[in-house]
């Protein structure tokens, strides 16, 4: 999916702005496939209360992050281990990261699942403002 976002990006987008889209994408979409319930509530709270599934949490994060790190290097011909690109890529994972959480913070204190999608997507557009400035002498802003 990531890879075909940035794909699909052919009107001049910069692959953090493209991101940011299928952020929005992602939680508004016809057929969402991140979303609030209770389920995901209690998953959160289950890898939260676990200190070996916050490893294995962070380990994933860090595997996604050269994922995200080769498919912005291909998007825009640069190498996978290029430091811009790793940035990018680790900045990337970041933001979404502290969204994710937040948002389910919010969605645990409210059990408002429009209040957790705002803070969520409150939070992406932000962390990608920031990206965007950290990184606009690179291909990726």
């Amino acid at each position: 999916m990531l890879r075909a976002a940035l794909r699909e990006s052919v009107d001049g987008t910069s692959p953090i702005e493209t991101l940011r889209r299928f952020a929005h994408e992602l939680v508004e979409g016809p057929q969402p496939y991140l979303r609030f319930f209770a389920g995901s509530r209690k998953f959160v709270e289950t890898v939260e209360a676990s200190e070996t599934l916050m490893a294995r949490a962070r380990a994933i994060r860090d595997e996604f992050a050269q994922v995200v790190a080769a498919s912005l290097a291909e998007c825009s011909q640069r190498e996978p281990t290029d430091a811009d690109t790793l940035l990018a890529a680790n900045l990337l994972l970041s933001t979404w990261s502290v969204a994710f959480v937040q948002a389910h913070r919010i969605f645990r204190q409210r059990e408002d699942a429009s209040a957790a999608k705002a803070v969520f997507l409150d939070l992406i557009d932000k962390g990608t403002r920031g990206i965007m400035a950290a990184m606009i002498n690179t291909p990726y802003a």
